[in-house]
């Protein structure tokens, strides 16, 4: 059990600090004006060769904004699991404290959706609407790789059943696959921002998956 939980903590620690690497370097690494009404961009030549050959599809651009809702649904999901637990055990000291780090983990992931909608990094490589918009990291990749593995761990510990418990870390897995390759498909993000928010997503999620199993007592 504590090579598990030293596991989580070195995985959390590496793709954090390599999030704030990555960002950083943004900054500064073959920054050009590549973007709409010349905004820059850095990684300017792999970001342009790959917009390149991938080209723009909005309608996977929709699609995938709409199934962005699907995340917001299973937060608010567990939200009520533990405001059940509350109501029933009196005291919040007594709600299961994987659900506490877990509503305390979606704090922070909002709250690094504030941060960058006032720390701008770089725009879209088009515009939406006539209007150019921050896109870097992209929030979708991080909503649905944040919100859908914390969901399948709780789907392991909760849930009794093997065979809904398989059923239910296939259907999704394949939706967390289908939301990253849309997005990245549809054109409206630069491979950076893609990059970067899977980075931030699987640092903040070992991170929580560490704290559960050394507060929650969750080894699974």
């Amino acid at each position: 059990m504590k090579n598990k939980k030293l596991y989580s903590l070195i995985v959390a620690v590496a793709f954090l600090s390599l999030f704030v690497l990555w960002t950083i370097m943004l900054c500064f690494v073959d920054l050009k004006a590549i973007g709409p009404n010349g905004s820059k961009v850095g990684f300017s030549t792999l970001n342009n060769a790959i917009k390149g050959l991938i080209g723009v599809h909005l309608v996977l651009y929709v699609i995938t904004d709409w199934l962005g809702l699907m995340p917001i649904a299973v937060a608010f999901g567990f939200g009520i699991v533990g405001l059940v637990q509350l109501v029933k055990r009196k005291s919040i000291l007594k709600v299961d404290t994987d659900i506490l780090l877990l509503g305390a983990f979606y704090i922070v992931v909002f709250g690094t959706y504030i941060l960058f909608e006032y720390l701008t990094i770089n725009y879209r490589p088009i515009l939406i609407n006539g209007y150019l918009e921050k896109s870097y990291p992209s929030s979708t990749t991080i909503l649905v790789t944040c919100v859908m593995p914390t969901a399948i761990l709780q789907f392991r510990w909760r849930i009794k059943s093997n065979c809904l418990k398989r059923l239910l870390t296939i259907v999704t897995s394949l939706f967390i696959a289908f939301m990253l390759i849309g997005r990245f498909i549809s054109g409206v993000h630069w491979f950076s921002d893609i990059f970067g928010g899977l980075l931030y997503s699987i640092g903040i999620v070992s991170l929580y998956r560490f704290n559960c199993n050394v507060y929650g007592k969750r080894y699974n």
